[in-house]
Protein backbone atom coordinates (compact mmCIF):
# COMPACT_ATOMS: atom_id res chain seq x y z
CA UNK A 1 0.00 0.00 0.00
CA UNK A 2 3.10 1.98 0.76
CA UNK A 3 3.21 1.77 -3.32
CA UNK A 4 3.59 5.02 -5.44
CA UNK A 5 1.11 6.88 -6.79
CA UNK A 6 1.88 8.30 -10.27
CA UNK A 7 2.77 11.89 -9.86
CA UNK A 8 0.07 14.27 -11.46
CA UNK A 9 0.73 16.65 -13.76
CA UNK A 10 0.81 20.17 -12.54
CA UNK A 11 -2.35 21.77 -13.25
CA UNK A 12 -2.42 24.85 -15.33
CA UNK A 13 -4.85 27.63 -14.48
CA UNK A 14 -7.45 27.69 -16.26
CA UNK A 15 -8.13 31.15 -18.23
CA UNK A 16 -11.68 32.33 -17.93
CA UNK A 17 -12.82 34.17 -20.95
CA UNK A 18 -13.48 37.14 -19.98
CA UNK A 19 -16.40 39.17 -20.96
CA UNK A 20 -17.20 42.27 -22.60
CA UNK A 21 -19.03 44.09 -19.78
CA UNK A 22 -22.12 46.18 -21.67
CA UNK A 23 -22.50 48.86 -21.80
CA UNK A 24 -25.25 50.57 -18.89
CA UNK A 25 -26.11 53.13 -20.77
CA UNK A 26 -28.00 51.04 -23.55
CA UNK A 27 -29.61 49.03 -21.05
CA UNK A 28 -31.03 52.12 -19.44
CA UNK A 29 -32.15 53.69 -22.56
CA UNK A 30 -33.54 50.85 -23.67
CA UNK A 31 -35.28 50.79 -20.25
CA UNK A 32 -36.36 53.95 -20.74
CA UNK A 33 -38.31 53.21 -24.12
CA UNK A 34 -39.98 50.64 -22.76
CA UNK A 35 -41.38 52.67 -19.97
CA UNK A 36 -42.09 55.13 -22.19
CA UNK A 37 -43.96 52.81 -24.51
CA UNK A 38 -45.95 51.19 -21.54
CA UNK A 39 -47.29 54.68 -20.67
CA UNK A 40 -48.37 55.38 -24.07
CA UNK A 41 -49.96 52.77 -23.93
CA UNK A 42 -51.51 52.93 -20.76
CA UNK A 43 -52.83 56.40 -21.62
CA UNK A 44 -54.09 55.44 -25.05
CA UNK A 45 -56.27 53.01 -23.78
CA UNK A 46 -57.63 55.18 -20.79
CA UNK A 47 -58.47 57.98 -23.55
CA UNK A 48 -60.58 55.31 -25.42
CA UNK A 49 -62.11 53.96 -22.19
CA UNK A 50 -62.82 57.89 -21.41
CA UNK A 51 -64.38 57.98 -24.88
CA UNK A 52 -66.84 55.42 -24.54
CA UNK A 53 -67.54 56.89 -20.96
CA UNK A 54 -68.54 60.26 -23.12
CA UNK A 55 -70.50 58.64 -25.43
CA UNK A 56 -72.48 56.62 -23.08
CA UNK A 57 -73.45 59.63 -21.27
CA UNK A 58 -74.38 62.12 -24.14
CA UNK A 59 -76.85 59.06 -25.40
CA UNK A 60 -78.15 58.71 -21.61
CA UNK A 61 -78.62 62.15 -20.95
CA UNK A 62 -81.68 62.70 -23.51
CA UNK A 63 -83.10 59.45 -22.10
CA UNK A 64 -82.85 60.86 -18.22
CA UNK A 65 -84.40 64.29 -19.47
CA UNK A 66 -87.29 62.43 -20.65
CA UNK A 67 -87.95 60.36 -17.69
CA UNK A 68 -87.53 63.47 -15.36
CA UNK A 69 -90.19 65.30 -17.41
CA UNK A 70 -92.46 62.52 -17.55
CA UNK A 71 -91.80 62.16 -13.12
CA UNK A 72 -92.72 65.59 -12.89
CA UNK A 73 -96.05 64.88 -14.77
CA UNK A 74 -96.82 61.77 -12.88
CA UNK A 75 -96.37 64.06 -9.83
CA UNK A 76 -98.84 66.63 -10.71
CA UNK A 77 -101.36 64.01 -11.65
CA UNK A 78 -101.18 62.24 -8.24
CA UNK A 79 -101.37 65.43 -6.77
CA UNK A 80 -104.45 66.55 -8.52
CA UNK A 81 -105.88 62.79 -8.05
CA UNK A 82 -105.02 63.32 -4.04
CA UNK A 83 -107.21 66.63 -4.22
CA UNK A 84 -109.55 65.05 -5.82
CA UNK A 85 -109.77 62.04 -3.40
CA UNK A 86 -109.89 63.94 0.05
CA UNK A 87 -112.65 66.25 -1.67
CA UNK A 88 -114.62 63.27 -2.46
CA UNK A 89 -113.99 61.27 0.76
CA UNK A 90 -114.98 64.56 2.37
CA UNK A 91 -118.51 64.36 0.69
CA UNK A 92 -118.95 60.54 1.12
CA UNK A 93 -118.45 61.17 4.79
CA UNK A 94 -120.94 64.14 4.48
CA UNK A 95 -123.52 62.24 2.52
CA UNK A 96 -123.29 59.29 4.92
CA UNK A 97 -123.83 61.56 8.26
CA UNK A 98 -127.00 60.51 10.04
CA UNK A 99 -126.75 64.34 11.52
CA UNK A 100 -127.01 66.16 8.28
CA UNK A 101 -129.42 63.42 6.51
CA UNK A 102 -132.38 65.48 6.47
CA UNK A 103 -130.43 68.71 5.17
CA UNK A 104 -128.88 66.17 1.93
CA UNK A 105 -132.14 65.64 1.53
CA UNK A 106 -133.51 68.71 1.06
CA UNK A 107 -131.00 69.80 -1.15
CA UNK A 108 -131.40 67.22 -3.36
CA UNK A 109 -135.10 67.61 -3.62
CA UNK A 110 -135.37 70.93 -3.57
CA UNK A 111 -138.14 70.68 -1.43
CA UNK A 112 -138.52 72.96 2.03
CA UNK A 113 -140.74 73.17 4.83
CA UNK A 114 -143.97 75.10 4.68
CA UNK A 115 -142.48 77.83 6.94
CA UNK A 116 -138.89 78.08 4.79
CA UNK A 117 -138.38 80.02 1.43
CA UNK A 118 -135.33 80.24 -0.44
CA UNK A 119 -133.79 83.32 -0.21
CA UNK A 120 -131.75 84.26 -3.54
CA UNK A 121 -129.44 87.37 -4.24
CA UNK A 122 -129.24 88.45 -7.12
CA UNK A 123 -127.41 90.89 -8.98
CA UNK A 124 -128.33 94.24 -10.84
CA UNK A 125 -127.58 92.66 -14.28
CA UNK A 126 -129.70 89.18 -13.34
CA UNK A 127 -127.19 86.96 -12.53
CA UNK A 128 -127.80 84.93 -9.28
CA UNK A 129 -124.96 85.38 -6.73
CA UNK A 130 -125.74 83.20 -3.83
CA UNK A 131 -129.11 81.11 -2.69
CA UNK A 132 -129.14 81.17 1.12
CA UNK A 133 -131.21 78.11 2.95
Amino acid sequence: MNASQPSRPPLQPIQKHRSVPRPKRHLRQRSYQVMALETTAKIAVNLVISAAAVSALVQLLPYHWRQQDRLREVRTEVKLMEERVQSLQMEFKRNFDPRQAHSIRQQQGYKFKPNELPVVFVNQDGKQVKELD
